[in-house]
Parts: structure tokens; C-alpha cells; sequence
């Protein structure tokens, strides 16, 4: 298994293979959220055009529908009868003031004259497909192409009035494969009016029970239009594959957009690769050329203003004077496992530079902070145990911190950090309350101290939603027995609110900024009480 993980890492080493994985990855993505997309534009497109041609058949419909009524109670409500040159008259006449209806007739047995003369097609040759109390309807069922014969047909006694397949089909054009259709017989029954013949009913359950004028369903779109009538009514039907869709061009520039993006996406994790490998590399050069240097931040007792201990920290100045922020190599020295040597370095460091001093003065403490991987191994405790024993500086003069996020596996870091303290170091909780340590974990880690976050430090006094935050802690602290340091002090008001509320320790700019080996040694032996120069201002 170890071989295998390192012929992995081996494999995943060249940054153009990564390069190529995520932009490949981002390909695949890209590509597949632009069809869903498209797919999506296209569902979409069909529902606006299946909408769009449903209202503009209804609007004709009723046009239609009301000049045929219209037109049939005029000629119902005249008295004369038979074919007389006066009913050729009015049949005319009433045919050319109504723009839908084509032909007008007057049918009484074998009598039957029309507006149409001898080019009549009004032909009842069949019952009506609707009977209603005044109205009987025809429902012209012929597929033949011509545009004149009878669409509809709207009977009233003797007289008969029809508009031809022309008046409804130019309105829009129907797709192929579909229909017009006035559905009878509450809905088991559908003759179509224009288009061909369609399985019906189309579904198992239909009518369906959705007041939705739209339906969707896997091989068509249904689009029912009210009707005042309670006998009929009037559906239009689209097979969903015939729809002609109509893309808008950006969506055909997605497909080599996103392929586009996913090499940029390539070229920026090959970039980022490298610099990240270029400065993992660099630091791994600054730990053999010395370039990290300890600096420490001292730590007061707030009631005396005593020093007594100071906080490691470790920073990156580069041969040209500047210097790297932490919290871009550390995270960085996490991840490729360099953050053990930089533990070891400060460790080592620490006893070095303040290893007489430590002897001197058994009241002080140096705490150095320990990344996750050194809480979930055993391996710090021989470390610093080798050291001390080389520098002859008491274990309780090595304090651990340990932040809430790197307490990963908590049960491994109880017994760990249980170890450490058996050896005799102390344990401190870093920046506590910005993490996911909770009251009940907090019972049961061997825990010395905790430190309070800068962030509710900065909110006491003021109305923000974490002023109450620091409180809090100190009280859960008081009642676990546990010490408390206040981190980023800045004025003197702090100082004393913190001090009232119960607070033993606290280190910030009020105090000192973080010091040189030689200036924290002044510092304590008394050559100097306050310190006022920057990280930047070290030599």
C-alpha cells in the first residue's frame, strides 16, 4: 500500500497531468451544464410557442364561433322559407357581412340552395357530432387540401353557416403531426377540426385534474382552451419533437465557450500548481538557509502587568527584506507536510535563544503552536522531551497551543494532548470560539488554559452581536478551572473590563509588539517594559 500511494503521488506529481485532469473535469461540466441548459431553452421555447399558437386559435375560435351564431340566428329569425330569389339574396347577403362565414344554407329535405350557388359544399350527410338545445354542430372530419371545404359547421333549424378550413388554419400554421381538436362526451372523445386523428383519451387518468391550460406530457404538449360551452371542449395537440426551436445564438456559442473556459480553467490550476510547488519550494530552502526566524509575543498578568510567558511565532522574511505572511506558508507547509519541520525549528529555536533565560527565571513559559497533524501523532512529546533535556529547561516551561479546528479527531487528540501533559507541559486552546469545540468536548480535553479570540476582544463595549461572546467564555472557563488569556489587546480599557470580568492573562499592542530573542530578554530582566517596534522594524 505505501508503494502504490507513492507511485500515486509520483503519477499526480506533473502539474500538466492536473492541468489536463481539471480541464478535462471542467469540460465535462461545462459541457453537460450547457446542454441542460440548452435543453432547458429548448423545453422552454416549445411552451412559449405552444402557448402563442393555443391563444391565437382561441382568439380566432371565438371570432369565429360568434359571427357563425350570429350569422345562423339572423337567418333562424327572418320568415322566409324555401329558395326563393329572395333567400339566394339574404343568404348572400349574410355570408358577405360576416368575414368567417364561407358558405350560407338553406337545407329542408331535398330543398337546399346556397350563397355559393352550384359550388355548394354544405352537405349534412351525417347527424351532428354536438347536439345542443339551439345549436347543432359538424364537425368536418375530411383531410382532403382544400382550404374551402367546411371546418365547422353551425346548424339552427332549416339554416346552415360554415367557415372553411382557410379562416382557422391562417391564423398559424399547425406543426405536423398536429390537431385541432373539439373533444366531446366529457372528454372520452376527440374529433379533430383541423390536422389528423389523435389517440385518445392521452392519458389513463384524463380529464386531468391540473387547472393548468398547458400540459406536458413525455411525447406532446396538450393546450386546452375554455369554452363557455359545458358539451365540448377545445384542445390543441403538438407532438414535441415536431416543434421547430428556434436557439438563440448565445446558446450555440456556449458549447466552445465552455471549452474555452475549461482550458483557462486547466491553464490556471497548471499556474497556481506551480506556484504553489515553486513556493513550497522556496520554503523548503528558507528552513535550510535560515530564513525563518521566532519571534515572541510576550503575555501579561493583567493584574500586575507582569510578564509571564510569551507566545512563539514564526515568520518568513525572504533574502530581499520581505517578508511572507503566514497565512500563506503555513497553510501551505499543512498541506505538503513541512509544517513538522517548522514545529521542530521553533522548538529548537525557542530552547536556543531562551534557554538561559527559561533556567533563570522557572516563572516563565514559551508556548509554541502545534498544527493538526502533530495533535493526531504522538511524535511532538519525543521531540520537545529530546530538547529539553539538551537545554535542561523544565517541561511546565513549554506550553502547547492547539486551535479548536485542529482538533479533528477528538478522541485521538484527548489522549495525545493527555500525553503531553503527563510529561508536564501545558495545554492551551488557541483562538477559542471560532472553531467547533463544544462545552462538551471541552469537558473531557486535558485542557490548561483557554485563549479568547481578538475578534471578541475588538466587540466588547460595543452593540455587536459577539460583544457578549467573550463573557461567555470567561465564565465556562471560571467554571471548568481553567486559565484565561485574552489575545489582541490594543488599549487600556480593554485591559481593565477583561481584568473586572475575571481574566488572569492577556497579550496584545497595548503590552508589547511581538519581539526579537534579545529584546524579550530585556524585556523580562527589566531593560525595557513596553515595546514599540513592528515585526517590520526587526533587523
Amino acid at each position: 500500500m505505501p508503494a502504490f500511494v507513492a507511485s500515486m503521488r509520483q503519477f499526480f506529481h506533473h502539474s500538466w497531468l492536473l492541468a489536463a485532469i481539471a480541464a478535462l473535469a471542467s469540460a465535462v461540466l461545462l459541457l453537460a451544464a450547457s446542454v441542460a441548459f440548452t435543453l432547458q431553452q429548448m423545453r422552454q421555447s416549445e411552451i412559449a410557442q405552444m402557448n402563442a399558437r393555443g391563444e391565437r386559435f382561441l382568439d380566432r375560435l371565438e371570432l369565429v364561433f360568434g359571427q357563425l351564431r350570429e350569422g345562423v340566428d339572423q337567418l333562424h329569425g327572418q320568415s322566409l322559407r324555401g329558395c326563393s330569389p329572395a333567400m339566394q339574396a339574404l343568404l348572400q347577403q349574410v355570408a358577405l357581412r360576416s368575414r368567417f362565414i364561407y358558405e350560407a344554407a338553406y337545407v329542408d329535405g331535398r330543398v337546399v340552395c346556397s350563397n355559393r350557388g352550384s359550388e355548394r359544399t354544405i352537405a349534412p350527410s351525417r347527424p351532428p357530432d354536438i347536439q345542443g338545445p339551439v345549436y347543432s354542430y359538424w364537425l368536418n372530419t375530411t383531410t382532403e387540401p382544400n382550404e374551402n371545404l367546411a371546418a365547422l359547421m353551425l346548424g339552427r333549424g332549416a339554416f346552415l353557416v360554415a367557415t372553411s378550413r382557410g379562416h382557422l388554419s391562417d391564423v398559424v400554421d399547425l406543426p405536423q403531426g398536429g390537431s385541432l381538436l373539439v373533444v366531446l362526451d366529457r372528454g372520452d372523445r376527440a374529433i379533430p377540426v383541423l390536422g389528423p386523428e389523435q389517440p385518445w383519451p392521452p392519458t389513463t387518468d384524463w380529464p386531468p385534474s391540473s387547472q393548468k391550460a398547458l400540459l406536458e406530457l413525455p411525447d406532446r404538449l396538450i393546450y386546452r382552451m375554455p369554452s363557455k360551452s359545458p358539451d365540448y371542449q377545445l384542445v390543441l395537440t403538438a407532438p414535441r419533437t415536431s416543434l421547430p426551436l428556434k436557439l438563440n445564438r448565445l446558446l450555440w456559442l456556449l458549447f466552445p465557450g465552455s471549452l474555452a473556459l475549461a482550458l483557462f480553467i486547466g491553464w490556471l490550476v497548471q499556474q497556481l500548481v506551480q506556484e504553489r510547488r515553486s513556493m513550497s519550494s522556496a520554503l523548503q530552502q528558507a528552513l535550510r538557509r535560515g530564513e525563518l526566524q521566532v519571534l515572541y509575543q510576550p503575555i501579561f498578568e493583567l493584574s500586575s502587568r507582569r510578564c509571564v510567558g510569551a507566545e512563539a511565532l514564526v515568520r518568513w522574511r525572504r533574502p530581499d527584506g520581505s517578508l511572507t505572511s503566514p497565512e500563506l506558508f503555513i497553510p501551505l507547509a499543512e498541506d505538503t507536510g513541512q509544517i513538522r519541520q517548522i514545529t521542530d525549528f521553533v522548538l529548537q529555536r525557542v530552547l536556543e535563544q531562551l534557554g538561559k533565560l527559561l533556567r533563570a527565571n522557572r516563572h516563565l513559559y514559551v508556548s509554541v503552536n502545534l498544527a493538526a497533524c502533530d495533535v493526531v501523532e504522538p511524535r511532538i512529546g519525543k521531540v520537545a522531551g529530546r530538547l529539553l533535556a539538551q537545554y535542561q529547561v523544565a517541561a511546565e516551561q513549554i506550553a502547547f497551543e492547539v486551535t479548536e479546528r485542529g482538533l479533528i479527531d477528538v478522541v485521538v487528540a484527548r489522549d495525545n494532548l493527555q500525553a503531553l501533559r503527563a510529561l508536564g507541559h501545558q495545554v492551551l486552546i488557541d483562538d477559542f470560539g471560532t472553531g467547533y469545540c463544544s462545552l462538551a468536548y471541552l469537558q473531557t480535553l486535558p485542557v490548561d488554559c483557554l485563549k479568547i479570540d481578538k475578534a471578541f476582544i475588538d466587540a466588547l463595549g460595543h452593540d455587536a452581536a459577539s460583544s457578549g461572546v467573550a463573557p461567555h467564555i470567561i465564565r465556562m472557563a471560571h467554571d471548568l478551572h481553567l486559565r484565561v488569556i485574552a489575545e489582541g489587546i490594543e488599549n487600556e480599557a480593554q485591559a481593565l473590563l477583561l481584568s473586572s470580568e475575571g481574566v488572569d492573562y492577556g497579550q496584545g499592542w497595548l503590552f508589547a509588539h511581538p519581539l526579537s530573542a534579545r529584546q524579550f530578554c530585556e524585556l523580562v530582566t527589566g531593560g525595557r517594559r513596553n515595546a514599540t517596534r513592528r515585526i517590520d522594524d526587526e533587523p
